[in-house]
């Protein structure tokens, strides 16, 4: 700094710290140390909110009781959070200062990921926008005169099917698609029924397609199919990036539901009356049972599913680990009572555990506490190993619980506050 007296006065929030300019050079705090390097008042500016040239004050609009505790560090090197304070707050004026969570003390630094992990909500592209951006999507206005209408339809179109809570409009769209994802799984269920018409004749003439359309379910049927797939084309045409609609899991899930129909009509038409249809019809029942994925489709419109999905996705470790656990566990527990069971009295044996594989079943059921009663230990060393694992499973199981509750909760808040401001524009939109 090339201007001004020896000394220097930071002004933070009204409270005011006289240093040397010698000090100001390698002052431990970023932004403080960058006003060392200003050479106009222009660039003071930019690191400062306001500098009066005659006192070589500088003026930072923060805040003093926090900026104190950081004075605090560079003095004793240790930071820590000030007391009553908002731990976000604190590490945004951290921030501001050019420090990083690494500079707290570790009892902080565990503070401020917990309030960071409980407060952590999603933001989607349409927070960055602008207001004039904003104004433009309201009211179709083009500020700029460059033709972007068809792109504003297009958006528009894109939020009313991904969106089901953005107009009444997606609304109404989403409830219509709901219902016809309950009218497919009732049809689905009751075709399983003895006394539905098209579970009567188990014969191959059952899956000639022109004969299936004659009934009332294939009607049904294809007409539920027809708006999946409509729906499906219209959300890839309006979508922005075709490759990342693509591997979207919901989307990929809808292709699932959607293409077995299409190949059983497909294969239907191919095989006729030749050899190859009983073959053809046990691999169209098994098609046909894949609509059952349709149900994954209600996570578009249902919080508890999205946020089922959304913890599921990001508790991925636990569930690793939880399997890990249960793995171990049948792999010890079911060599100890396969050996407890059979394997000491090959005679007298306990035939349901005559193998490892066996036992393992035993073992699973019983650590999950179900306990089908098919099979159980009979000698009492085998019992005593039975209580054993009944005790395990449930530690076992118990100990990654918390983790993912933890993130469940996170996780139904955060797409809850997303929800909600859904809501309140969906509102004034009705009230317009």
């Amino acid at each position: 700094m090339k201007f001004g007296s020896r000394t220097c006065i930071l002004n933070v929030g009204g409270t005011k710290y006289v240093f040397r300019r010698d000090v100001i050079k390698d002052f431990p705090l970023r932004r403080v140390s960058r006003l060392h390097g200003c050479v106009s008042e222009k660039e003071v500016l930019e690191v400062c909110d306001d500098y009066d040239r005659e006192r070589n004050e500088f003026f930072f609009d923060r805040h003093s009781e926090a900026f104190g505790f950081i004075m605090l560090y560079v003095k004793y090197g240790k930071l820590r959070f000030a007391p009553q304070m908002c731990e976000l707050a604190f590490y945004n004026e951290m921030i501001y200062w050019g420090l990083e969570s690494a500079h707290l003390e570790f009892c902080c630094q565990r503070r401020l990921d917990d309030r960071m992990s409980e407060t952590y909500t999603y933001y989607s592209e349409e927070d960055t926008k602008t207001e004039d951006e904003l104004r433009v999507e309201e009211e179709g206005e083009d500020p700029a005169g460059r033709g972007r209408g068809s792109a504003q339809w297009l958006e528009r179109m894109r939020r009313t099917f991904e969106e089901p809570t953005s107009s009444i409009a997606a609304q109404i769209l989403a409830s219509v698609s709901v219902i016809f994802v309950i009218v497919s799984m009732v049809i689905l269920c009751a075709s399983t029924l003895p006394d539905w018409k098209t579970a009567e004749n188990r014969s191959v003439d059952e899956h000639r397609y022109t004969e299936h359309l004659t009934d009332h379910s294939g009607i049904i049927e294809a007409v539920c199919i027809g708006w999946f797939t409509a729906e499906c084309i219209v959300r890839f045409i309006v979508s922005k990036d075709k490759c990342k609609f693509m591997r979207r899991p919901l989307n990929i899930i809808d292709m699932l539901a959607i293409t077995p129909y299409y190949i059983s009509v497909l294969m239907t038409g191919l095989t006729g009356e030749n050899s190859q249809l009983q073959r053809a019809g046990v691999t169209l029942r098994v098609l046909r049972m894949m609509r059952i994925f349709w149900l994954i489709k209600l996570a578009r419109h249902f919080l508890g599913l999205q946020t089922l999905g959304l913890t599921l996705k990001r508790c991925y470790r636990e569930m690793v680990m939880l399997l890990v656990f249960i793995c171990v566990a049948m792999a010890i527990f079911g060599a100890l009572s396969q050996l407890l069971e059979h394997g000491l009295d090959l005679d007298m044996g306990n035939e349901d555990y005559a193998s490892i594989p066996a036992a393992c079943w035993w073992v699973i059921i019983s650590m999950t506490t179900v306990g089908y009663g098919d099979m159980y230990p009979i000698t009492m060393p085998g019992r005593v190993l039975g209580g054993v694992c009944v005790v395990s499973g449930i530690v076992l199981l118990a100990l990654p619980i918390t983790f993912i509750y933890h993130s469940f909760v996170q996780c139904y808040q955060e797409l809850k506050f997303r929800s909600a401001r859904c809501s309140r524009s969906l509102s004034a939109e009705f009230l317009n």
